[in-house]
């Protein structure tokens, strides 16, 4: 793709996120997510590939029919309240369109179907982008809105994005598809602490975008699309690997890396405000996640290949993404760690 194009897409795609999370009126709100929505289109669809286009086709369809609904919700709730403003949303029929227009633009369950057909048809990075930055701007919608919002309804899809994000990443050969329903299971946690503590919900953002960004950046750098090619890693890039092993189950919340932090206080508010069997049942459905992580890094670091593999090796890893990939690793490992001691130091 022409550097050009590129730098228009990325220009719109941060004036987009920018417009909608610093607007109180919701058809500013609505513009930013649509300026989003057409400048990741193409860089969904720049391979040409019967693949990509098909994503690029589903994806556009998907946010089209749930920036309807944003619009439909606000209109409703205008309409109602006389009310334009982002947080006045009080109308209760426009909170649940809301709810389920979000959830279809972030793809958290049972509006979840898009995400891993679209993340396999598109590159490593285009991936990275729909992941974390795309996620950023509805995100900060439910933030703004979370006072108003049905803590039942919320539940129920996070209990479901983590039981189905965790159950149909089990049997996944393709690493973009397990990220897919990897980032499905992790929005299940960030839906069901929103109403409660918002900038909970925010923190775990933050964190999974961390840790996300520095596996997608590993792999990208490994060239590295499925379980077979990743078996072959720890023959080239052995340190690469043990951070990728790492990483990993960082991700998958094990204490004392960074990814432990963010689930450790969601159970500890979902307790203190009375939703102890939620927080039991979240917890016991993030072991799924474990499995499919715990088999990634079984791959990446324990797994052997036999020395007459078909497939063509590297004998170098792509070199720009290094010092990034290191940054972001070594945050995604230590962040919780060595977080006393920076607090003892400040």
């Amino acid at each position: 793709m022409n550097p050009q194009a590129k730098l228009v897409f990325a220009i719109s795609l941060l004036s987009g996120t920018t417009i909608t999370i610093s607007s109180n009126h919701w058809i500013m709100a609505w513009t930013g997510l649509e300026i989003n929505t057409l400048a990741i289109l193409p860089l969904i669809s720049k391979t040409h590939h019967p693949r990509a286009i098909e994503a690029a086709t589903k994806y556009f369809l998907v946010q089209a029919a749930a920036s309807t609904l944003i619009l439909f919700s606000s209109m409703t709730n205008a309409w109602q309240t006389g009310q334009w403003d982002i947080t006045q949303l009080t109308y209760p029929t426009s909170c649940l369109i809301l709810t389920a227009a979000i959830a279809m633009k972030l793809g958290l369950a049972p509006f979840h179907f898009w995400f891993p057909e679209v993340l396999q048809g598109t590159s490593l990075i285009t991936g990275l982008l729909l992941s974390t930055a795309m996620k950023f701007p509805p995100m900060t919608l439910f933030f703004m809105t979370s006072q108003s919002l049905n803590p039942t309804l919320l539940t129920i899809m996070a209990l479901l994005s983590a039981a189905l994000g965790g159950w149909m990443g089990l049997n996944q050969t393709q690493t973009r598809k397990i990220l897919a329903f990897s980032s499905i299971s992790h929005l299940g946690w960030m839906a069901i602490v929103i109403v409660y503590c918002p900038k909970l919900a925010l923190l775990n953002f933050y964190l999974y975008a961390l840790m996300t960004t520095a596996v997608f950046l590993t792999l990208n750098s490994i060239n590295t699309l499925n379980l077979s090619t990743l078996m072959t890693t720890w023959t080239k890039t052995p340190a690469l690997s043990a951070t990728l092993m790492l990483t990993l189950l960082s991700l998958a919340g094990l204490p004392p890396l960074t990814g432990f932090l963010p689930k450790w206080l969601i159970i500890e508010e979902l307790t203190k405000q009375g939703v102890a069997p939620a927080a039991t049942i979240i917890a016991l459905l993030s072991l799924l996640s474990l499995f499919f992580y715990l088999r990634l890094a079984y791959c990446a670091t324990i797994t052997l290949p036999p020395h007459t593999t078909n497939h063509m090796k590297q004998w170098h890893t792509n070199k720009p993404t290094s010092i990034l990939v290191a940054v972001l690793a070594a945050a995604s490992i230590t962040l919780l760690p060595v977080s006393p001691t920076i607090l003892t130091v400040v």
